[in-house]
């Protein structure tokens, strides 16, 4: 990744893609997906929790039951004819922080959280404490981005163009046919790549889209420093960083009863994406859904997202 620990990752292929001659044979290129995961306040764990790992943790099979109805997403993608690369972004899993010892900054509330444990009859494992610190770290992370020039987000954006490349240059895959796909934090992520890549085929935003000014200021406290980059989103809100140059197909989906966006700012999201991509010069196209339900992505929705990127990459 050019700085700190290698990222883990993961590729699959359909099962008739999978040998060597047809991953070798450019005729027979399938079109990739770089599909994002969320933030959910888990950092001690990435993209495992998209895919089912030989020795799947505790941790990830619990992110997948409450957050994706229980399905393995990746898995799901790969068996509808993509290549799909998952893998750990900056500040989670391998490419994780190492807060041992801890910071000084976070010795006193990590002692209250260990006192706050043992008095509810908790006994927290590894994850849950990493997660704790991480989550008390992560201020710190985005202060030190900022000193030097960047943003949080902006070095999430760094390993994400990267995993991109690294997926376009993968044996049997049409660097000319891919796409970025996620959820929630995952969701800002795709949304982000849109922004910044030119030769993105087609990007789904799932549970990250809202107009700005709805957002501010009771919502925003609900949210990381992956979307609250200083001065970012005063300028240019999610609607405009998700539609881009235009140039791809775009899928936003929403749920109608997610308590981390306000209502409104939603409604008046999805019609700002159908205004852009109306507006003269736009060679993609747009997709928005509000379905029912919470901050969970749900299998109708990923359904929905399979689906669209099976249209939007024209997979044989």
């Amino acid at each position: 990744m050019g700085f700190g620990p290698a990222t883990r990752a993961w590729l699959l292929r359909p099962a008739a893609a999978a040998s060597t001659q047809v991953a070798t044979d450019p005729a027979a290129a399938r079109p990739g997906v770089l599909l994002l995961h969320c933030h959910a306040g888990i950092k001690s764990i990435g993209a495992e929790r998209l895919v089912r790992t030989p020795a799947p943790t505790v941790l990830a099979e619990r992110l997948r039951r409450e957050l994706y109805d229980g399905r393995a997403l990746a898995e799901d993608l790969a068996r509808r004819g993509f290549v799909v690369l998952v893998h750990d972004t900056f500040a989670w899993g391998s490419r994780r922080f190492d807060l041992d010892p801890l910071p000084i900054s976070l010795r006193g509330p990590m002692s209250w959280a260990e006192a706050a444990w043992a008095a509810d009859g908790v006994a927290p494992d590894d994850h849950m404490r990493y997660d704790t610190a991480a989550g008390l770290h992560e201020h710190v992370v985005a202060k030190t981005a900022g000193t030097l020039g960047t943003s949080f987000a902006g070095m999430v954006a760094h390993d994400d163009l990267v995993a991109l490349e690294v997926l376009r240059s993968a044996p049997g895959v049409d660097p000319s046919r891919t796409a970025a796909a996620g959820f929630s934090g995952g969701g800002g992520r795709a949304a982000t790549l849109a922004g910044l890549d030119r030769g993105l085929r087609a990007a789904a935003v799932v549970a990250m889209m809202t107009t700005t000014d709805a957002l501010l200021p009771a919502y925003a406290d609900a949210h990381s420093w992956l979307l609250t980059t200083p001065g970012l989103l005063g300028r240019v809100g999610l609607p405009q960083i998700a539609a881009g140059r235009r140039a791809h197909d775009l899928l936003a989906v929403s749920f109608a009863d997610d308590r981390l966006f306000p209502p409104d700012g939603v409604r008046d999201a999805h019609a700002e994406l159908v205004q852009r991509y109306a507006a003269p010069g736009a060679t993609g196209t747009v997709r928005g859904e509000i379905l029912p339900g919470g901050h969970v992505f749900t299998a109708a929705a990923q359904d929905l997202v399979a689906d669209f990127l099976h249209t939007a990459l024209t997979v044989a």
